[in-house]
């Protein structure tokens, strides 16, 4: 008998990756006193990393993500729900 087949998706699984990294980015931006949503803004329109805070590390993990991919994610997370 064989086992069903199951298959992982690269796509979701970066979805993932870059849904995690923006909410540590987040988090880091709104414990140090920053309006977390014009921080990233900023950095979106600019790619300025001076934007984003180094305090948890957020500078450096919003680096890894491409910008490009990271407004096609946020733009069809906004239109699917």
């Amino acid at each position: 008998m064989s086992e069903p087949t199951i298959s992982f998706s690269i796509h979701e699984d970066k979805e993932q990756e870059i849904r995690t990294i923006l909410t540590t980015v987040y988090d880091a931006l709104r414990q140090k006193g920053y309006n977390p949503i014009n921080q990233i803004v900023g950095y979106i329109l600019s790619e300025d990393p001076t934007y984003i805070t180094t305090f948890n590390n957020a500078r450096s993990l919003i680096r890894r993500i491409d910008r490009d991919e990271l407004l096609q994610i946020l733009v069809k997370s906004y239109l699917d729900e």
